[in-house]
């Protein structure tokens, strides 16, 4: 599997499949799940923590850290893709919709090149 031929509705497959074989399904409730993605989060964040932009993009030029950064960020998407698997959240959908909506709040006339908030343009 590689992103550019893989849709969101395989990966939410196997991540199901995964959990149904060791019938872990009765456990992946939306609340346990966010806190699962919480901490998973946190364990990507470790990666950045104390270092600045040099150091981290130093870092990743080394393959063993570039690789436990991946495994980090593949647990976040599987916790993202069970918990939508759960609730039925279309993702494909939900993030073209957000999209939008921050298109609306983050103009490129006003947003392009400022990282401030979107409520600093109004």
């Amino acid at each position: 599997m590689i992103d550019p031929q893989t849709t969101i509705a395989e990966l939410k497959d196997l991540v199901r499949a995964f959990s149904q074989e060791r019938d872990w399904e009765q456990f992946h409730h939306p609340k346990d799940l966010g806190v699962a993605l919480a901490c998973e989060v946190g364990e990507v964040l470790e990666h950045f923590r104390y270092r600045n932009n040099e150091e981290i993009q130093k870092s990743l030029q080394q393959q063993d850290v570039r690789r436990e950064l991946a495994h980090e960020l593949a647990d976040c998407l599987w916790l993202l893709l069970r918990m939508a698997d759960v609730c039925s959240i279309d993702l494909a959908s939900s993030l073209r919709e957000k999209v939008e909506l921050a298109a609306l709040k983050y103009p490129v006339d006003k947003a392009y090149g400022r990282p401030d908030k979107y409520t600093k343009y109004q």
